[in-house]
């Protein structure tokens, strides 16, 4: 039984006459069994809410940022028409409105209500139950029933960092001979002849055709295709922290008001959002460059692995993996990352590893083990930088200032040391900002390709 606020001042009402009312007098208990009896007849004439059928209809899919709407059926079988309201319950971060919905069904009927789910995180979002409170016709009590109606929508990454694609292919398309300007690399598929120019690699030289022409000769190559691509993700405890700005709020990044003079702060995407952004934008253009191009989320586990799947899946299958994927607050397991790599790929291919460059977690954990990779692959390391930090190591005029400016210095120092250990090892790395990191690491591979390295 539900009680409604008519029924809240009907008992006010109640009490106002039993105080002003002569004690034991007649109209107290009148009041009192008038109440009562409005509230029952109320109650009993209200319709039923347990024999109500529920379906639902709507998207499955929707990307984070994007709104989307989920279709609510509801079907009154009994007698009575129920009347009332009814609440759609979801996860607050599914951002489902409007919270409750007018509902009037007649007798044998059905009625169609909407709900807009405006998520604010990657990940399944489940919905919670269907309430229904069906009221009187008085409408100040009624009946009040939960049920459960299953449905989930899965929220895919944003790839933001779509809008470099274009910009990269169309350098791709240089490197493949493809664009006028004939930009050629250094590969193992020969593709023309032409005449030599100041600054070629005089191994290009062909001396036969220069033999039998006037001009010297050089051989033109075209970027290999059918080369594999293995992009490791690390979820492990670094990949949660929170870097630059959040071009979409996720959930709990409401912004706030800091004291007096500050301005609203908006918390930044955490590295691992970074970092799937830039892996989906490297996955579509090797996948366009004819590479094949495998996925392998790891932390203490493997939580993740896409292999195999064709250039017109890729990307559906990257991102529906993607989605429930979540930082696990451990740190990695790189000799089991290593492990799970040279188990799946056996052949020499270019393996991209999205980390972080802490010192103390890359010298404990992946810089022992990482002579083994690099000696059968090619290895690119890929890290996303906290912009925070260059604002802080120029921070000046206070002592606070002073002593950030220091500690912000000795992290990007520690930064530049083992990028250049890693690099004195063979491998690649690229260190940008949030918002850079995507087309960096979509110009090494371009580079990489340009060299003949892939």
């Amino acid at each position: 039984m539900a009680l409604t606020g008519r029924a809240a001042l009907l008992a006010l009402l109640g009490t106002l006459v039993v105080l002003f009312a002569p004690r034991g007098g007649p109209a107290v208990a009148g009041v009192a069994l008038l109440i009562a009896v409005l509230v029952v007849i109320d109650l009993l004439l209200a319709g039923s809410v347990r024999p109500l059928r529920f379906t639902r209809s709507g998207e499955r899919l929707v990307r984070l940022g994007e709104s989307v709407t989920v279709e609510l059926i509801v079907e009154n079988p009994g007698p009575r028409r129920v009347r009332g309201v009814l609440r759609d319950a979801w996860p607050p971060s599914a951002g489902a409105t409007p919270r409750h919905l007018p509902l009037d069904v007649p007798a044998g009927e059905r009625r169609r209500l909407v709900t807009t789910l405006t998520p604010t995180r990657r990940g399944d979002r489940e919905a919670v139950t269907v309430t229904v409170r069906a009221l009187g016709p008085l409408g100040i009590a009624g009946r009040q029933g939960s049920h459960r109606v299953p449905w989930s929508v899965r929220v895919l990454p944003p790839f933001l960092s779509r809008k470099h694609l274009p910009a990269k292919l169309s350098r791709l398309r240089e490197l493949e001979g493809q664009h006028p300007s004939m930009v050629r690399g250094q590969g193992t598929e020969f593709d023309s002849l032409r005449e030599y120019v100041v600054g070629d690699d005089v191994r290009s030289i062909d001396w036969r055709a220069t033999a039998r022409r006037s001009d010297v000769v050089v051989r033109t190559w075209r970027p290999e295709r059918d080369r594999r691509v293995l992009i490791v993700l690390d979820t492990g405890r670094t990949s949660a922290g929170r870097v630059g700005t959040a071009p979409i709020p996720l959930a709990g990044e409401v912004p706030r008001s800091g004291q007096q003079g500050r301005s609203r702060v908006v918390p930044g995407w955490p590295r691992l959002d970074w970092s799937m952004d830039a892996a989906l934008l490297l996955a579509a253009l090797a996948s366009r460059a004819g590479d094949r191009v495998d996925f392998l989320a790891h932390d203490r586990a493997v939580r993740a692995w896409v292999s195999g799947t064709g250039r017109t899946e890729l990307l559906s299958s990257l991102v529906n993996t993607m989605a429930p994927i979540e930082a696990e607050l451990v740190e990695a397991d790189s000799a089991g990352m290593v492990a799970a790599v040279m188990s799946r790929a056996r052949r020499r291919c270019l393996v991209v590893v999205l980390t972080d460059l802490n010192p103390a977690a890359l010298e404990e954990g992946l810089l022992p083990v990482l002579p083994q990779l690099s000696a059968r692959h090619l290895v690119l390391l890929a890290a996303v930088s906290d912009p925070q930090v260059a604002e802080m190591a120029a921070g000046r005029g206070t002592s606070e200032l002073v002593y950030g400016a220091a500690a912000a210095e000795q992290l990007s120092a520690g930064r530049r040391r083992i990028t250049a250990l890693l690099r004195r090892q063979g491998v690649e790395v690229v260190d940008a900002a949030p918002e850079q990191l995507a087309p960096a690491l979509a110009d090494a591979y371009l580079a990489l390709k340009a060299s003949g390295r892939l």
